[in-house]
């Protein structure tokens, strides 16, 4: 197929869809077809619904000439030649139909949820009757079935991800674009449907980014989430290079709608509430508590969408000892992040209530609460990883795999020393979101004995063999900055989440010094202040354009009459003992006059009893 004919149906549904969304939106208004603002929605302005219209008739149009519906039913031959095999585009086609009426009557009437989850289960027996598998399981039983919950739970994901302005038209485009990459040279009509799907979506964008004029409601989602669990489902079963490029591109396409949909079923069932109600517990929610704009955290998940298609691209082009590097590293990211996400609370009710309240659950309350199973685990991950890509980046090719053979005997034997060694240093009784230098230390202590620890083991149990001693300087750097990247992480999104979610007065700190330091750490950790800083200002000149603690010091006591006009501070904390009283004085003076309070920061220890 040439350039003009895989272009020419994503650019018709562009125009389709930016034709028919004002138009939508207008007769949507005009029939009251309107989403309210309430306590389990996001928005706070009535907007008009059904734009799911636009998307199917921007898209569905382009792709019925793109459907070849002769080979759609593979059980029917043609004449006397031989069974021809399911179009996949056809099926597209069919299923985005079904899947589009029955969110429009969601839409409408409002079926019950299992009335809903029955009809997508027929869509999805449908595309597996037709032929369509992962090809993920030898077992045709499993996976069949495995098929079937791909189809269902993708449908699903998108569909619970249309949370905020934007984010399921944004992230479905991100997902179509990158599935018309895997197709772009191995199937021409496949590359022309993800990107007239992603024409569509891209159109529609323009009325759905914030703020949003329309919202595409449950017809929208279920087309844009079946569309993509198809594409992605095709690609894994007759374009995948491998088994685990099977198995890695799709869930790397699809990556942002499963980890959502993971985090919030998770979080729910733990917390006693029901995974299938609504709320303002998404990724996309958490992120704006962390302290980002609601366009930010929407971009932030487009980034993330954009950097799982580059690995799913990645993936697809390497080979089942390549496709580790990028894997293994994702979903140690994933967990981190779901980790970090899932500490920030939304309800007032206590989260995981279900695990407190039952005797019978005391494995999970361990991994829950004291976390350190989880941690153990992640580190047995690193570790093997480590060592893994140790040896990927000494050799390559054929060398690689000769002593492949080497990496899996002594395997073992590097897990049991490094995790015994991380155990007695006392890697595992630090507090990571309290991490200081003295804990660096430890890490730094930990990774060197570990490593020597592993050069006599392979020394004393494959002697005689010719052992790579090299590979464990790579690996002592790789463990060491994984265990310091780990463990420094969690600080970092502690104290991100305090300072971006800092509400109250804004002040300016007097004192750029320890007591300033010290000061600021009580405001970040002592939310009934009620105090935002702004800065510091400090009568060292020198100190003047630094930054501490990630604030600036924006001048001196000097500066002080323009500062407090420049950033609308409503109030002075001195955080030093007055050496100059008559520089305090002024400053003083000058917040009175400007009818600014002052306040002076002091640690008081009160004697309760003595000896």
């Amino acid at each position: 197929m040439w350039m003009p004919n895989i272009l020419l149906p994503p650019i018709v549904a562009f125009a389709l869809c930016l034709a028919a969304t004002p138009l939508v939106r207008r007769v949507a208004i005009g029939r009251n077809w309107v989403a309210r603002p309430s306590e389990e929605r996001w928005h706070r302005s009535t907007t008009a619904l059904m734009g799911g219209i636009a998307i199917y008739i921007g898209a569905a149009a382009p792709l019925l000439f793109l459907a070849d519906f002769h080979a759609l039913f593979p059980l029917m031959p043609q004449g006397r030649g031989p069974v021809q095999p399911p179009d996949a585009a056809g099926v597209l086609w069919g299923g985005m139909t079904l899947v589009f009426i029955l969110g429009l009557l969601d839409d409408f009437i409002n079926i019950k949820p299992h009335t809903k989850l029955i009809g997508q289960i027929v869509v999805a027996s449908m595309v597996a009757f037709l032929g369509f598998r992962l090809n993920w399981f030898v077992s045709l039983t499993a996976d069949t079935m495995v098929t079937i919950f791909w189809i269902v739970g993708i449908t699903n994901s998108f569909n619970l991800l249309d949370n905020m302005d934007g984010l399921c038209a944004g992230v479905g485009l991100i997902a179509a674009l990158t599935l018309a990459a895997l197709f772009w040279s191995v199937s021409p009509v496949l590359a022309a449907a993800a990107l007239t799907l992603a024409g569509a979506m891209g159109a529609f964008l323009i009325f759905n980014f914030k703020p949003a004029s329309i919202f595409m409601g449950d017809s929208g989602s279920l087309l844009i989430g079946f569309s993509m669990a198809l594409l992605s489902l095709v690609y894994a079963e007759h374009h995948a290079v491998n088994r685990l490029s099977a198995v890695g591109v799709p869930i790397f396409v699809m990556l942002v709608p499963i980890f959502d949909t993971t985090l919030v079923t998770f979080i729910r069932i733990l917390s006693g509430r029901k995974a299938s109600t609504g709320g303002k517990d998404h990724t996309s929610h958490r992120l704006v508590l962390m302290g980002l704009s609601e366009k930010g955290a929407v971009l932030g998940l487009y980034g993330i969408g954009a950097v799982a298609g580059v690995a799913a691209v990645f993936t697809s082009r390497s080979d089942t000892f390549t496709s580790p590097t990028v894997m293994i590293p994702a979903a140690l990211a994933l967990l981190l992040m779901g980790i970090y996400l899932a500490q920030l609370r939304i309800y007032p009710e206590r989260e995981f209530s279900v695990l407190r309240d039952k005797a019978y659950t005391p494995i999970l309350l361990e991994v829950t609460y004291k976390r350190q199973i989880l941690l153990v685990l992640m580190d047995l991950c690193l570790i093997a990883f480590s060592y893994y890509l140790s040896y990927r980046l000494r050799f390559e090719g054929k060398e690689f795999v000769s002593f492949f053979k080497l990496f899996l005997r002594s395997l073992p034997a590097i897990i049991v020393c490094k995790t015994l060694v991380f155990f007695v240093i006392g890697v595992y009784r630090g507090i990571w979101r309290y991490m200081s230098t003295n804990d660096v230390y430890t890490y730094l202590k930990a990774s060197t004995i570990a490593t020597f620890l592993c050069m006599a083991t392979a020394s004393f149990l494959l002697r005689g063999r010719d052992f790579p001693m090299g590979i464990f300087i790579i690996d002592w750097f790789l463990t060491t900055g994984f265990l310091l990247g780990t463990r420094g992480s969690f600080r970092l999104f502690r104290d991100t989440i305090r300072r971006k979610s800092l509400r109250g007065d804004r002040v300016l700190i007097y004192g750029a010094g320890r007591g300033g330091e010290i000061l600021l750490k009580e405001i970040h950790n002592n939310r009934l202040l009620h105090l935002a800083p702004v800065g510091f200002i400090d009568d060292d000149e020198l100190k003047v354009g630094k930054r501490l603690q990630g604030y600036p010091v924006m001048g001196t006591h000097r500066d002080l009459e323009k500062l407090l006009g420049e950033t609308g501070a409503k109030g002075i904390i001195i955080s030093f003992t007055a050496r100059s009283p008559e520089r305090v004085a002024r400053v003083e003076r000058l917040c009175r006059k400007k009818g600014i309070g002052v306040r002076r920061f002091s640690i008081c220890l009160e004697e309760v009893c003595s000896r």
